[in-house]
């Protein structure tokens, strides 16, 4: 790949851009995905399998380039059990608050106690005006 990494962050619809304003004002520093996901591509603007030491391209879902950050960490968790580390870093109150997110987004999917996740970690590196 002669070209950074790439990641866009979800949400509601094309024009909910919370996610990467998040990561941008400094509050969301960690992003989760099932195991089965995180380690796919999903398109030109998601190559996934990032690793630390990665410099990534933080993407909307109108496709504009909106900062650059750096992964830090990445390692494996249980639905169930939810490190504070990882919702704080999500910009959760809580565990469980996280879980109900995770829930009503990955409807699609029968998310239980035992379902592993795993959770990158990173740090904002430039913003993209």
């Amino acid at each position: 790949m002669n070209r950074r990494k790439r990641l866009t962050f979800w949400g509601a619809d094309e024009n909910d851009d919370s996610l990467p304003r998040s990561v941008i004002e400094g509050r969301k520093t960690v992003t989760a995905d099932t195991v089965e996901d995180y380690y796919r591509p999903y398109g030109e603007y998601g190559d996934g399998s990032y690793a630390p030491g990665d410099i990534i391209e933080v993407y909307d879902l109108k496709r504009h380039l909106r900062c650059i950050i750096k992964a830090t960490k990445v390692y494996p968790i249980r639905f169930g059990c939810i490190p504070e580390e990882v919702w704080r870093g999500e910009a959760f109150s809580s565990a469980e608050e996280f879980r109900e997110c995770h829930i009503r987004a990955l409807s699609h999917l029968h998310l239980h106690d035992d379902v592993e996740l795993v959770t990158l970690h990173f740090e904002l590196v430039e913003v993209i005006q």
